[in-house]
């Protein structure tokens, strides 16, 4: 049972990393999906998250119009796009499965039961 996260890497402010989760082993596409980040030295935030039956997503207002979150359930896969990078966008992401099945997002840590291992995104100026 597990969550990889994956496409995390170097990039320059304004470009652009996209993210891919891959789930394995649980059941995906009756849950909601997050992705969470930790920048060193804070806690881990909420970034995006969708919903499953309808694909409603939330974005925290740090992200909104430059990440987008979508999913594609026959591959267990859920994905982030990152465009317009900027500095304090340099994290650590992680992609997390709810913990209880239903069309909604939530952007509570403790709302989730599965996380993938991270993957670094950092973002040079």
């Amino acid at each position: 049972v597990q969550l990889q996260a994956f496409g995390g890497g170097l990039a320059q402010a304004g470009g652009y990393l996209r993210l891919s989760c891959a789930a394995s082993g649980l059941t995906f596409s009756t849950y909601g999906l997050g992705w969470f980040r930790q920048a060193p030295g804070k806690e881990r935030e909420f970034v995006a998250g969708i919903s499953s039956n309808d694909g409603s997503t939330y974005y925290a207002d740090s992200v909104k119009g430059r990440f987008t979150n979508s999913r594609l359930n026959v591959k267990n896969t859920v994905y982030l796009q990152m465009n317009s990078l900027k500095p304090e966008d340099t994290a650590v992401y992680y992609c997390a499965r709810a913990a209880h099945s239903g069309n909604y997002v939530s952007v509570a840590r403790s709302d989730y039961a599965y996380w993938g291992q991270g993957t670094l995104v950092t973002v040079s100026s």
